[in-house]
Formats: structure tokens, C-alpha cells, sequence
């Protein structure tokens, strides 16, 4: 029964709560038991709050018992995420709970407050279990960076999920929930979801309140949904969207209702793609594109024709400048944004207690982890006297010029562009961490689209050396709608794909308790690398 409840898809168990199939606490109950006892050997999950998701699975049933005795029309007005489990990135605040953004420095913090997006799940019903790993204050593209040890990829243990959003992604890959949060700043959504194999969207910039979440580069940083499909991942962004009075980034532009109501039949979603203009950018297929992925990509972009779509190779000329324009504008913000954690209001203070100054530097100095060292030094750099000119200024002026080359093919009339989310499948535990800026190409295919503060979807497109290859769709700005269709057409013409029936490879392994821990894995790979 557990294993069966844990692999329906989100629309699926909606479905079976309002007839009264099945009780939230019994979906709840399954999920929570599949997570605990396989968790050591993957490590998505940082926390799991058992109580108090079975509390709010209490509630959720006592809510859908109401609306049954209502009848029809009162199960309709429900929101589809009523009584679904739901899986937090470690930066959400949960009044009460924890938020360590995967570091050392808020260990031990309570949130004292519910995140916009808390509040938003809240009211829907949704059942949340816990807080998955993270790379600490989501900087990195492998989940290495945690504090707290890696996480594994449950397509192949000794891998990674991707990052930063790699505990979200790996808990839904791995059926220990069927929706997560991720946060994107520069892919850490639609990477990890490639990865793993499922489906990821980075709204557009605003679409979603930032309030209550823990910020890395505030004018990058997005709240999105992790699903195993688009039509679980369009009802997740429906819960959370809005504008928020407390977050004057966020966008007054409605959420369109028609989230909920994606094609049912995959003939009718695949006869959506019919006559739809696809851009797909050169730039995209970057040097060192593993074959294995291009091939799946092009494949992905044939079927898309095959179906009715139209296809034209693009330019985003100014793509080759979007890493390091977004190196140097996300680190100036990170050394903004982190200079609030000096151990005197949140976390833990190490130090003696006589010298404010010296216990600053020690608690700054021992408890940040070294990429996010790495990161507030290349911003304070960026940001000094005599450099803010040379750095800063320049790469937001690129990142206009980024921008521009996407504004002149929404102008040209795409309907979206297509491309690889990630040139490679998932790597090896160590294999870039003693390199960063190799670590850091693993998001040269997203990065631009959050330069821009467009909206992107990955979705799965089949495998390669039987790890998952991600295809990406971007779209212009407020199109979610339109990309959930289209990746719901893609998903309905490859609904027969043989990889379509495959599960992650080494979920077997997670069920046995001798299995290594990700942490544990990751250092006797390293001793035999030496």
C-alpha cells in the first residue's frame, strides 16, 4: 500500500481524496514512513516534522469530509493541493521550526513567523512534512555544499542530485513526497530537476513572494515548484503565486486559474503544440555538452516538430557573457545579504564574549562553510572602492544586454525557446569541487534566464548512460501558462517512451539500512580518488 500511495501523481491522489478513496492521513502516513526509513542512504531531508504533518492531515480530511457532505460543487471549490504532501527547501520559514539554509551559522534557529508561501499552504490544505538538504544559503549546483553532508541522486547513489535545491528534488525523485519547493538563483531548480529526472519551474521574477524566505541574491532569487509531473508542478506555483503587500518585488499580475485545469488527455495536450513558434539558441549547446545529453535534447526538439511545432534556430549573442555577469552580480549581493549573521541575532556565537569584534570573525570564520567564504569575498571585492565601476556597474549593464537579446525574440513572436538544462547528467561525488568554476559551468545553460528574470521549466527527456537528461523551455515574462502547456504536450507525446517507465536505478539500495550514508560514500570515494 505504501508503495503503491507513493506513486501516484499529485492530480492522482487529489482525485482519490475528494471521493473518499483514501484519507490525507493515510497518503500522509505512507510517505512519512517511505522517507524515514529510507532517508540514510539519501539524505534529502534535513528534517521530517511527523506530529505536525499529521496534524494538518487530521485537519485536511475534516476539511474534505465537510465539503463531501456539501456535495459536488463544494469538492470542486477545493484546491487540488488539499491534504498533499508537500516538501520545504531548508530556507522557508515554518513558524516555529527550523531554517538553517544548509549552514552551520542558523543552527539552531527558529523561524518566528510563516513564510508568504507557508501561509499559502496553509490555506490550500496542503500537508507539509519537513525541510529537505540544500547547498548552504543555496550556493551550489551539487548539494555538497551543505553543512550537513550531501545528498545522493537515487538514480545512482555515488552521484549528485544537482543544486542548489538538490534535497527537494532527490525527496520527489525518490517517492518520498510527490511536491517540493526549490528556490532558483541561477538554475537550482530546473538543473536539480534534470538530474533527477523530474519536472522543475523557475517562475518569472516576482511571480512568487520572497517574504520568509532566506535570501542569497535578492534580485535573482525565485520560489518554484518541484513535481514528477507538469500537471502536479502547475497546481503547486497556482498555491503559492500572488502578490504579497510585504514583499515589494513581488508582481500584482493575476495567477491564471487555468493552472488547474491543464489538458487531461494527452491527445489533447499534444494537439496543443501544433503551430507553436520555438526558438531553439546555438549558444545553448555549450563546449563540453556531454554527446549523450545533445542527442536526447535534439530528439526532444524532433519529436516537438513531429508533433506541429515549428522550430528555428536562434541567437542569444550575449549568452557567452552570462556566467560571469552572474558572478559577479550574485556574489555582490551575497556579501550584502549575509552580512546580517554575526552570532549576536541569529544561530549560535562562538567566541570568547570580551571582544564583540574578535567573536564576529570567529563565528563568521568557523561557522560559513568555504564556497559561501568564497562567494562573499569575490562580491565584497566586486563591490569596493575603486572596483564597484569596473565589476558591478559593467555586468549590469550586460545583464540588460541579456535581457535585450531575449525582449527581441519575444518581439520576433516565439512562443518559447528550447534548449538543454544541463550540458552534462549528474556527476560524481568530488568530482568539481576541487575545481569551482567547472562547478560553476553546470549552470551555464539557466543562469541567463534568471539574468533576465524569465520563467523556465525542466522536463524529463529520457536518459543517457541511464542517468536523466532535462529539457528546458523559457519562456517571456508571465508565461508560465503557456510553458505548462507546452510541457504538458511534450509530456503527452512521449508518454510511450520506454524511459517514461523506468524508476531511479538505485531506490532498491535505499531501502536496505546497510546502505552508506551520502556523507560516508562521498569520503571513501575521495580516499580512493587520492
Amino acid at each position: 500500500m505504501t508503495t503503491e500511495l507513493t506513486r501516484l501523481h499529485a492530480h492522482h491522489m487529489a482525485a482519490r481524496l475528494r471521493a473518499g478513496e483514501l484519507t490525507s492521513r493515510e497518503l500522509t502516513e505512507a510517505h512519512l514512513d517511505l522517507a524515514e526509513a529510507q532517508d540514510h542512504g539519501l539524505h534529502a531531508w534535513l528534517t521530517i516534522d511527523r506530529d505536525r504533518a499529521l496534524a494538518e492531515a487530521d485537519a485536511a480530511d475534516v476539511r474534505l469530509a465537510a465539503a463531501r457532505g456539501e456535495g459536488r460543487e463544494a469538492l470542486q471549490a477545493l484546491h487540488p493541493l488539499l491534504g498533499i504532501p508537500v516538501g520545504l527547501k531548508d530556507l522557508v520559514s515554518v513558524k516555529g521550526g527550523q531554517a538553517t539554509a544548509g549552514s552551520r551559522i542558523l543552527e539552531g534557529y527558529l523561524a518566528p513567523y510563516d513564510a508568504h508561501i507557508t501561509e499559502r499552504l496553509r490555506d490550500v490544505g496542503a500537508v507539509i512534512l519537513g525541510k529537505t538538504n540544500m547547498d548552504e544559503f543555496a550556493m551550489g549546483s551539487s548539494t555538497e555544499h551543505s553543512a550537513y553532508g550531501p545528498t545522493a541522486n537515487p538514480w545512482g547513489l555515488d552521484r549528485v542530485p544537482g543544486g542548489s535545491s538538490g534535497g527537494s528534488a532527490a525527496a520527489v525523485a525518490a517517492y518520498h513526497v510527490p511536491l517540493s519547493i526549490g528556490t532558483d538563483t541561477g538554475g537550482s531548480i530546473r538543473q536539480p530537476a534534470a538530474l533527477t529526472g523530474i519536472v522543475g519551474l523557475k517562475p518569472t521574477y516576482g511571480r512568487v513572494s520572497r517574504y520568509g524566505i532566506i535570501a542569497f541574491a535578492s534580485s535573482l532569487d525565485q520560489i518554484g515548484p518541484f513535481a514528477r509531473d507538469v500537471r502536479g508542478a502547475a497546481a503547486l506555483l497556482h498555491a503559492v503565486a500572488g502578490r504579497d503587500e510585504r514583499d515589494s518585488t513581488s508582481s500584482p499580475e493575476p495567477v491564471p486559474d487555468d493552472l488547474l485545469t491543464l489538458a487531461h488527455s494527452d491527445d489533447e495536450a499534444a494537439g496543443s503544440l501544433h503551430g507553436k513558434r520555438l526558438g531553439l539558441p546555438k549558444e545553448y549547446f555549450v563546449a563540453g555538452m556531454e554527446p549523450g545529453v545533445e542527442t536526447r535534447v535534439r530528439e526532444g526538439v524532433a519529436a516537438l516538430e513531429a508533433a506541429g511545432a515549428i522550430v528555428e534556430e536562434v541567437s542569444l549573442p550575449h549568452t557567452e557573457y552570462g556566467l560571469a555577469t552572474y558572478y559577479i552580480v550574485a556574489p555582490a549581493e551575497a556579501s550584502a545579504n549575509l552580512a546580517r549573521y554575526d552570532g549576536i541575532r541569529y544561530g549560535p556565537r562562538l567566541g570568547e564574549g570580551a571582544d564583540v569584534l574578535a567573536d564576529y570573525l570567529t563565528t563568521r570564520g568557523q561557522l560559513f562553510g568555504p564556497e559561501v567564504k568564497r562567494r562573499i569575498m569575490l562580491g565584497t571585492y566586486a563591490l569596493s572602492a575603486g572596483y564597484y565601476d569596473a565589476y558591478y556597474l559593467k555586468a549590469q549593464k550586460v545583464r540588460t544586454l541579456i535581457k535585450g537579446d531575449f525582449d527581441a525574440l519575444w518581439a520576433r513572436g516565439f512562443d518559447a525557446l528550447v534548449a538543454p538544462t544541463s550540458p552534462t547528467v549528474a556527476f560524481r561525488f568530488g568530482a568539481r569541487l576541487a575545481d569551482p568554476v567547472s562547478m560553476y559551468l553546470s549552470d551555464a545553460c539557466t543562469l541567463p534566464v534568471n539574468m533576465a528574470g524569465l520563467p523556465g521549466i525542466s522536463i524529463p527527456a529520457g536518459l543517457s548512460e541511464g542517468l536523466p537528461v532535462g529539457l528546458q523551455l523559457i519562456g517571456a515574462p508571465w508565461s508560465e501558462l503557456e510553458l505548462f502547456r507546452l510541457a504538458r504536450g511534450y509530456e503527452a507525446i512521449t508518454a510511450d517512451a520506454d524511459w517514461r517507465t523506468l524508476e531511479p536505478a538505485d531506490l532498491p539500495a535505499l531501502a536496505d539500512p546497510s546502505t552508506p550514508t551520502p556523507a560516508e560514500r562521498m569520503a571513501a570515494m575521495s580516499i580512493v580518488d587520492r
